[in-house]
């Protein structure tokens, strides 16, 4: 049976009202879609107000495209347009049990004189420590149970998202960017970025490779409610390392409890959030300002558009709305995540180093 693509519009919105101009700023941006086997881009743009001084459009180490700019002028205020159409074919992936044992995969990573298989050279790349990704005893020691002996990789992986979604209360206002995986797993509490960061550090824990995915994840309103622009949020979730399987990797939503299938939309693939933050970069000035971020996710196929948002509040923040668990049988979903936080270091004049000085 021939699989019918899903479309949707993406719009993500991010702006800047500096409380003194910026001086010199260099960015990176993370906001284009990759390009999978079931995901196709038809139409992406990213709009930059000021025009930047310099632009270059490329790739990172791990094949997402990413946009640097540069502004060498004087600026109040920053405004980041990414606009995408995108078709997504359904891919649930089959048959979890046919996935090789846990212990085989954790054996083909591990070191060996002899030479790897270019699959598993590249995915030993997600097998260690990162910025935000620990590796400790005790999370080896959470997945345990998980993890029988002879037990698919797949159908641990999938045990183990449904542990931390039984165990963990999605709580905004309980983590940071910075909060480590250790204090996560004490409090129990976080976001869909700490969820993906434990999970991962979990897996890897135990000498299974996975990786970060950041993107979109389709919302709903409430029934009888419209949806409103700028209501949605970035994402994040797990891909874990199945050699053999169809693209030989497979995503799992911990904050969920299910397996992505069209209607989350991938953005970029990294080590963790610190490879793939939406916005990063440095700024020489601004009076430490935080930005507004929309983003709005419209299904083409649907009759209903999205009302403009006069009801979001005046600082931009996205509406919480429930994110959609795609599988019926999945327990009720969490509270809607606030988004990926965006990472800007602000640096004032007195900071940088004098002439004839060295920076340490």
């Amino acid at each position: 049976m021939e699989k019918i693509p899903v479309r949707y519009h993406v719009l993500h919105e991010t702006f800047y009202d500096y409380g003194s101009p910026v001086s010199l700023s260099q960015q990176q941006l993370h906001l284009s879609p990759r390009i999978l086997a079931w995901q196709q881009i038809e139409e992406q743009r990213i709009e930059i107000v000021p025009q930047p001084s310099w632009r270059r459009d490329g790739q990172d180490a791990f094949g997402n495209p990413v946009t640097w700019i540069a502004f060498h002028a004087p600026h109040d205020s920053l405004r980041i347009s990414s606009a995408m159409t995108i078709a997504i074919t359904p891919h649930l992936p089959e048959n979890l049990e046919t996935s090789l044992p846990w212990e085989t995969v954790r054996d083909r990573l591990a070191y060996d004189s002899a030479p790897p298989l270019p699959e598993d050279l590249d995915a030993a790349r997600f097998l260690f420590e990162s910025a935000h990704v620990r590796i400790k005893h005790e999370l080896a020691a959470y997945a345990a149970d998980c993890f029988p002996p002879e037990t698919p990789v797949l159908v641990g992986a999938q045990a183990l998202m449904a542990k931390i979604f039984r165990e963990f209360k999605f709580d905004p206002e309980a983590t940071t960017v910075s909060t480590p995986i250790m204090e996560v797993l004490e409090k129990k509490r976080g976001v869909c970025q700490d969820f993906a960061h434990l999970m991962i550090a979990c897996l890897r824990a135990l000498g299974i490779a996975a990786r970060y995915v950041s993107g979109y994840l389709l919302t709903r309103p409430p029934p009888g409610k419209p949806r409103l622009v700028g209501a949605d949020a970035s994402h994040a979730w797990v891909s874990v390392y199945a050699p053999g399987f169809p693209n030989d990797w497979v995503d799992f939503d911990p904050t969920n409890n299910l397996l992505p299938n069209t209607e989350h939309i991938t953005v970029a693939i990294g080590r963790d959030f610190g490879d793939i933050s939406p916005l990063r970069g440095i700024i020489l000035g601004g009076g430490g300002a935080e930005p507004e971020v929309e983003v709005t996710v419209t299904p083409l196929d649907e009759d209903e558009l999205p009302l403009e948002a006069e009801a979001l509040p005046e600082t931009g923040a996205p509406v919480a709305e429930d994110p959609v668990a795609e599988d019926p049988a999945t327990e009720e979903p969490q509270e809607a995540d606030p988004g990926i936080v965006e990472s800007v270091m602000v640096i004032s004049p007195e900071e940088l180093p004098q002439a004839g000085s060295v920076a340490a």
